[in-house]
């Protein structure tokens, strides 16, 4: 049985408790960002960390597909109002629980 694995798509300093949390849970956390520098607890907590443009859905798709490989993707969560419409893509494409990405994208459109 492979490994279940919850997907972090960027990330924030101030989400220790959640990734503890997920640990507890038997889940391996693992953040896709484009930056892993810019998440110092990365290394501190011992998190996978994956590089990856998070503006580029199909990437994003490759990268969890090949994920899927050594790993059970138990869920897709993200922490950023900017990638939450992206999540919820992701988690439709994989067939996960997750966000409706149109509406997501409504409400972050401020403008219309």
């Amino acid at each position: 049985m492979a490994r279940r694995a919850l997907v972090m798509v960027e990330g924030h300093r101030g989400i220790g408790p959640f990734v503890q949390a997920a640990q507890r849970l038997g889940l391996h956390p693992i953040t896709v960002t484009a930056d892993p520098a810019q998440y110092g607890y990365l290394g501190a907590e011992g998190i996978e960390a994956i590089r990856a443009d998070t503006d580029n859905l199909d990437l994003l798709i490759h990268e969890c597909s090949r994920l899927r490989v050594a790993y059970d993707i138990a869920g897709i969560t993200g922490f950023k109002d900017s990638v939450y419409a992206t999540v919820g893509k992701l988690c439709r494409h994989f067939d996960l629980p997750g966000p409706n990405p149109a509406s997501i994208e409504r409400c972050c459109d401020k403008v219309t």
